[in-house]
């Protein structure tokens, strides 16, 4: 039977509209905590080398003012180990990061850089921080995660939300069967399975209905949503859709 499917909520681009103007408002842990209020049962923050969202000061407060997980998304760099085991969050993502991008683009090769993140993963596991890789539905990369220790690992589903966006269903189709079959494999090799990455109330129930999957971490569309109702209402109104496809397919193996 499948679990429950956790809900990370990414505030990222709270800091975003804040640092376009300065100042403090809006504050991204005031978000986290409404966040969690409204159904979220950890918080996502990605602590950038060029800071241009989240500050070292929004993950020292994150850290102390928020109840439920902290999932801190990291380039694997000394600065930011150096930042995670001061901090100590819950969970500590892994993403390819280079500073030219709007946002993460594709998923990190952690089979081909495995010289580079064993180091990583070996310092942020003897902390205790659950560490996840963000990698491309591949059991490539998968396998990789085995090798490197990993105990999690997130899919990225931004090939799935982009063929949904520009109307390409066979192509949908196609990226949520790489998804499906990943997610299972995944499991099947030992590894807590996660996804995420331009989910949105239209796309996110296929990957919910996914029983491998544990965990699906949204933000960008969340909070572009708030904008029109509210964040509260729209964590929840996710938080309902990805229940909806959860108990379809518990319904479905009773």
């Amino acid at each position: 039977m499948p679990g429950t499917l956790r809900l990370g909520v990414n505030i990222d681009h709270v800091a975003t509209v804040r640092n376009a103007r300065g100042g403090r408002h809006p504050d991204p842990v005031r978000a986290a905590i409404l966040a969690e209020k409204a159904g979220a049962d950890g918080i996502t923050a990605h602590l950038r080398e060029d800071r241009r969202h989240i500050t070292d000061a929004d993950i020292a407060r994150l850290s102390s003012e928020i109840a439920v997980p902290l999932n801190l998304e990291m380039a694997a760099s000394k600065e930011m180990l150096a930042i995670a085991l001061r901090h100590g969050p819950h969970a500590a993502c892994i993403v390819p990061e280079k500073r030219e991008e709007r946002t993460t683009e594709g998923g990190l090769d952690a089979a081909g850089g495995h010289n580079h993140l064993v180091s990583y993963v070996a310092a942020l596991r003897e902390a205790g921080i659950r560490v996840s890789l963000f990698i491309e539905p591949d059991p490539v990369q998968l396998d990789a995660a085995v090798t490197l220790g990993a105990p999690v690992v997130e899919l990225h589903t931004g090939s799935y939300c982009e063929a949904f966006n520009r109307g390409d269903m066979t192509a949908f189709d196609r990226e949520l069967h790489r998804l499906e079959k990943a997610a299972a494999y995944g499991q099947s090799v030992g590894l807590e399975v996660h996804a995420g990455h331009g989910l949105g109330f239209e796309t996110v129930k296929p990957v919910a209905a996914i029983a491998s999957v544990a965990e699906l971490n949204i933000g960008h569309f969340l909070v572009g949503e708030a904008i029109f109702v509210g964040l509260s209402e729209s964590v929840a109104t996710m938080r309902r859709l990805m229940d909806e496809a959860r108990g379809a397919i518990s319904g479905a193996a009773a």
